[in-house]
Formats: C-alpha cells, structure tokens, sequence
C-alpha cells in the first residue's frame, strides 16, 4: 500500500478529476495523505488557464524533488499542463516519472503502479522510468464517474461533458481539454442517483461550457435543448434537493434554459455568467460572439423570470489593446448589472492563443492597476447585495463545520452565499430556514436562536 499525495490547481472540473484519481487509488488499496512529506506518490494536477498556475505547480513540484533523496518517490503531473507541454516536462522537472492527460485520469492508479513496481525492484536512486500518455481517447467524457463520498458529504459534483469548441483567442481549453463530448443523460442520473443513496443533498453540473452539452450528440425534444432536458431529468431524482452547473456560456442561455430558472424548484437562484469584457471591441477580439447589449438584455431576461437571482461573473482585465475608455465600459457595466461577485484576472499570455499573437499587449503595472480598482467595485457591489439579506430568513443547506471558526457551522443559500451559525452535528446535510443578522460582503451570519433547540 501506498501514501499518496494528491495536490489540485485551478478549476471545479480538475478538483473533480482529482477526486475520480483518489477514489481509483483507494480502490486498489492506497490511502490518500494530506502530508506531501509522508507520501510514497506525489501528484499534482494541473491548470495551464494562466501562467502563474502552470509556475506554482512546477515551484511545487521541484521542491518536493527533495523527498526522493530520503526515499523512492513516484512523482506525476496531471491535466492540463501535462496535455499541453507533453514530454517536455520530463526535461524541466528531471525527477519526474509520471505525465498524464487530461483524457486519462482513469489510467492514473495504472500507471502509479508500475512506477511503484518498477522503482522497488531496481535501485530507486540510479533509475530514470517515466510514463507520458497525453493522447486522446474515445469515451473519456464517461471515465469520471466514481466519487469520494464520505460521510455528512452534502454536496458534490458530477462532470457531464468533456472539452470546448468556442476558441476563445485568450483561452488555452480548447488544445488542453479537445473537442466537445457528452455523456448520456440516463448515465448521468444513474451517477447522480447513487450520490443521492448516499446522502447527498445537492450536486454540481460540471463541464467547459456546460449549457451547451449535448449540442452535437442529442436532439431537441419540444423546444428544449439537451442540457434543459438533463436538467429536467435530475430534477426528478429523489433525495436531490439543489442543481447547480457551471461554467456556462452566455451564448448557450436559450429562453428554454432561462424559463428552467422559473419552473424547476431543484434549479437555484445562482447562475454564474462569465462577462470578460465591457468592451464591444474587446469582446470581439476576444471572440465572444455576443456584446454588451445582448450580455445586458440576457441579464434582465434572467432576472425578469427569477428576480432573486445571484449573478457571478468572470472578468479579465488588461486584454492585448485594453485602453483606458476599454477599461471603463467594463467597470460601468459590473456598476450596470450589480454582480454578487465576480473574479477578476489580469490577461496572461498562453501558448497556442490568437491572443498571445497580437500586439499592444498591456503592462504589467496597468493591469494590476486596472484588476484592483475593479475589485473594488466588485467587493462594494457584494457588500450591498450581502446587506440586502441583513432581517430576512434564507434557506440553507448545512455543509458541516466553518473554515474559519470550527465552533460554528456553515451552509450555503440558495444563491451561494456562505452563511456562518451556531448549530449542533445534527444539522449537518440539512436545508435550514435562518435568519440573517448581518453581513460582512461576502459572508452572513445566521440567528442561532432558530437552531437552539
């Protein structure tokens, strides 16, 4: 048996796929650490969405090179930057064994194992064994099935689609994750249903863009689009009692999907619409295929069936040839629609993009600038909508003890707002009416009155 030790960067989808590696790994008999020191595998799965990922990932994976110096030490990057940079990896990080990609995750436990085989029997220090294996594979959309599920897990996520056709010139996805591919819907309500018998209240649909699923594969069935139909047939599942999904795109919100806000109780008041830019001429130059005029009247067409909505939002600031009057129109419509919250990157150039080919690329200090002045709209706006809630009751779902003060317990609203309260173990995995007392932004405090008894 094994110590291993799984480190996740980036996105909901690798904290997934990362999840799907540990539970093959448990199958086989290995346990998972949380101590990168004690373990006999170290796995890092990786985000190549900007720079300072992919370099946080190779600084973490070289300092632990130490540890084989001590020990045999399998060594494996995964995902993302293992898909785009291959083989090349081996030259960088001169310890490392393993290089996996992101439609191999379920060769993960394979391959740790001949690593581990192959480095107990020669002498571990003199032996340079490595395993690449970035090629694609068909079905691999269907792989990430199994879950970590332990117990008062309330809340879960499941991957329904692999991959993104929108080649958006900042984004590397597309060359990272391939083409579109979805998985059937009654595969994904069997998955869902299991998490359900196991006491799992509320499950995350995960994909690129996951509004579109199924777009290539299955048919419209009375006016409704594959991912509506999905949505429809989780909504029937007993024991689930919230759907979220992410990240979508805004080009993908048809009126079926926006009216699924307004008549599926299960669906919740949070949809988080990744804006980019304020600027029609950034928002082409990033290819978007839409602008700020159809991005405003979606918002209003969403809000206008669920009026208490929660808006998130993906922003990035310093885009090759952002000017100043860019800039602005973006920070006049985040004070436009009002968001709950919003995260704010500053552009960085990858690999592979149209957009690391383009000129007027921003300084360094102008989008550092530009990103902290935004956030400052973004907090103020989370502030108001948080003190809005101040006197009213919310329903949350109880997730277990708070990060910050394991005293207390915290839960989420409907519209993903965390909320901290004074409660007992046996409130954890329940949907709990509380009173909001007051707010600090991006966190409310409940009445522990409500759960005294």
């Amino acid at each position: 048996m094994a110590k291993v030790y799984i480190r996740t960067y980036g996105c909901q989808m690798n904290e997934r796929d990362s999840e799907q590696v540990a539970q093959m790994l448990i199958a086989r008999g290995h346990a998972i650490t949380a101590n990168a020191e004690d373990a006999d595998v170290v796995l890092l799965n990786t985000c190549s969405v900007r720079d300072l990922a992919e370099q946080k990932a190779l600084g973490k994976i070289g300092m632990l090179g130490s540890l084989s110096r001590q020990r045999p030490v399998v060594y494996g990057l995964l995902g993302c930057m293992a898909q785009s940079r291959g083989s090349s990896l081996l030259k960088d990080v001169p310890h490392l064994d393993l290089v996996v990609g992101t439609q191999k995750f379920h060769r993960v436990a394979e391959y740790v194992e001949q690593a581990l085989n192959r480095k107990a029997s020669q002498r571990w220090d003199d032996v340079r064994f490595s395993i690449v294996d970035v090629d694609e594979e068909t079905g691999s959309q269907s792989t990430i099935r199994d879950h970590l599920v332990r117990p008062q897990t309330v809340s879960a996520f499941v991957s329904i689609m692999q991959g993104c056709n929108m080649h958006c010139a900042f984004c590397i996805v597309p060359s990272t994750r391939g083409e579109e591919r979805s998985r059937p819907i009654n595969e994904i309500v069997a998955e869902v249903e299991q998490l359900a018998a196991r006491g799992v209240k509320e499950v995350t649909l995960l994909g690129q863009i996951v509004n579109l699923y199924g777009r290539h594969e299955f048919p419209k069935m009375d006016g409704k689009s594959p991912f509506v139909q999905l949505l429809e047939a989780v909504q029937e599942v007993p024991g689930i009692e919230r759907i979220r999904f992410t990240s979508p795109h805004p080009i993908g919100f048809r009126q079926d999907l926006i009216e699924a806000f307004g008549r599926l109780p299960k669906l919740v008041e949070h949809v988080h619409l990744p804006l980019q830019s304020g600027s029609d001429r950034i928002l082409r130059a990033m290819r978007r295929t839409y602008n700020r005029d159809k991005y405003l009247d979606l918002v209003d067409r969403i809000r206008a069936t669920s009026p208490d909505i929660a808006i998130t939002t993906d922003i990035i600031v310093g885009f090759p040839g952002e000017t100043e009057d860019d800039y602005r129109e973006t920070c006049e419509l985040v004070e436009q629609v009002g968001f709950d919250n919003a995260f704010v990157f500053k552009y960085s150039p990858r690999r592979d993009t149209v957009a690391a080919e383009l000129g007027m690329q921003v300084a360094e200090t102008i989008k550092e600038d530009r990103n902290h002045a935004l956030l400052e709209v973004v907090n103020s706006w989370a502030k108001r909508r948080g003190e809005a809630l101040v006197g009213r009751q919310v329903e949350i779902l109880c997730e277990g003890p708070s990060k910050t003060n394991p005293e207390r317990l915290m839960g989420r609203t409907r519209g993903n707002k965390i909320v901290v309260f004074e409660g007992s173990p046996r409130h954890v995995g329940q949907l709990l009416p509380v009173r909001i007392l007051r707010s600090t932004g991006y966190t409310l405090y409940g009445d522990p009155a409500i759960h005294s008894n």
